[in-house]
């Protein structure tokens, strides 16, 4: 592997000029105003796809943000891995937070500062190069390769899985590999064998026919504000455990093992507790900070909108309130029948003095991917070879929706390969990425395709 790890080490600064051009694409999903460039960042991709080696790509229209596919399958008889990533980004949010332009990369030290630098797009370039790597060191790949790159997961996928639907034929591979999530530690490989699901809801709160005087209506008519902080607060016990009725059954309880495996990780609460900037960590009576995170489900209020809050003073009833609220799922939780148990209690706990309409916006499946599968063996054994460390295991908190559609569509394992930190900010103001790990995981990649192709 000498003359790939040289060309690999050699482009280093090549690598990060083009991963620079990419951040600097401000390909916000959930934002109208950014769909010309979610076509850019598409069309940018596809052209790093074709200039690192593979075949057939191609720019496919969805009832969304396009998708961009490309293939290599110049190796019969090997197996075929299926690489996903995505290429839309969060919201830079207030850009007072941020230290520089969330859309003008800067490196400080061993860090690259921009949206979208580990939450895809560093970690999705990796395989890009190391493709590319791959071809120009050796001339072939030791296995067929596809990519699968959308635009919409930070929306929730919606029109990703019609797409794989359609598109059996076309993606048919012998396992998935996902770099979307993070390292346990600094430097220390890891792969995630659990993802968390989804249940993604709005509420809104109406009251008077429109906002009235607080000093002339006060205490005579229902405050939406009130009514939904009421309601809110109402959705957990003193325990820490979600009221809403049948939101725990039949979920798998954390094996003696998992719980085991766990503990060797040497979870310091005290340095969580530091990083996060609290004093006291809080949630479900009778677990772990990593049970909880990891292999519980959980409910989150993600935002209140209603009322005045502007400068200065309006003292008024507001006629109406809204709020997101997420749900995160364990196995056997499905958020098809959770946003409905939810919505029913909503509904039960509203008093009639106010109107209240639940909306269903986006949800996923909880998955729970062998470590024991050929792929997996594969992908501990590279990471190994590229960090000179033994791989750990471990679950994620968060969500990748369409992992479980890979699973039930196209009856391909899961390799959740990741390289980023829980620490870099994803979704958060001053998102980085460390350049390291990027290159850790471009050799990563590289060993991975020539111990799956064994």
């Amino acid at each position: 592997m000498e003359p790939i790890d040289n060309y690999i080490d050699e482009n280093r600064d090549r690598y990060i000029e083009e991963l620079k051009e990419l951040l600097r694409i401000p390909s916000v999903s959930a934002e109208s105003e950014h769909k010309g460039d979610m076509i850019k960042a598409a069309e940018y991709i596809s052209e790093k796809l074709q200039d690192a080696g593979m075949k057939k790509v191609k720019i496919h229209k969805t009832d969304g943000h396009p998708v961009v596919y490309g293939e290599w399958l110049g190796a019969p008889g090997k197996p075929t891995v299926l690489i996903y990533g995505h290429y839309d980004v969060q919201p830079a949010g207030d850009p007072s937070l941020w230290k520089s332009d969330p859309f003008d990369p800067v490196i400080i030290g061993d860090k690259i500062f921009a949206r979208g630098a580990t939450d895809d797009k560093g970690q999705l370039y990796i395989h890009i190069k190391s493709v590319e790597a791959c071809f120009k060191a050796n001339g072939t790949l030791p296995l067929n390769v596809k990519f699968l790159i959308e635009g919409e997961e930070e929306v929730g996928s919606e029109n990703l899985e019609p797409f794989i639907i359609a598109n059996k034929k076309m993606l048919a591979c012998d396992s998935v590999l996902i770099s979307d999530t993070s390292l346990y530690a600094p430097g220390l490989p890891t792969l995630t064998y659990g993802l968390r699901g989804l249940c993604y809801m709005e509420v809104e709160v109406t009251g008077p026919n429109k906002d009235l005087h607080s000093g002339s209506y006060g205490g005579a008519v229902a405050n939406p504000v009130n009514v939904l902080a009421k309601m809110i607060a109402s959705l957990h016990d003193k325990n820490g455990k979600v009221t809403i009725p049948g939101f725990y059954d039949g979920i798998l309880q954390l094996s003696r093992q998992e719980r085991e495996n766990f503990k060797k990780l040497k979870f310091s609460e005290s340095a969580y507790m530091k990083e996060v900037g609290v004093k006291e960590l809080a949630g479900e009576k009778g677990y772990t900070t990593l049970e909880r995170q990891w292999a519980r489900p959980t409910l989150d209020c993600n935002g209140i909108v209603g009322g005045y809050t502007g400068e200065g003073a309006k003292t008024i009833i507001p006629s109406k309130v809204s709020s997101k609220i997420s749900m995160r799922l364990v196995s056997n939780q499905d958020p098809k029948k959770i946003a409905k148990l939810f919505t029913a209690h909503i509904k039960a706990i509203a008093p009639k003095s106010v109107k209240v309409t639940v909306k269903e916006l986006h949800g996923g499946y909880p998955v729970i991917t062998p470590i024991d599968g050929k792929a997996t063996i594969a992908a501990s054994k590279a990471m190994e070879r590229a960090f000179g460390k033994k791989t750990v295991y471990m679950r994620e908190g968060g969500s990748i929706p369409v992992v479980a559609a890979f699973a039930n569509e196209l009856k391909a394992p899961a390799v959740l390969m990741g390289f980023g930190l829980n620490s870099e900010n994803l979704h958060s103001p001053n998102e980085h990425f460390s350049l390291t790990h990027f290159m850790l995981g471009i050799k990563s990649s590289v060993y991975f395709f020539e111990e799956f192709s064994k």
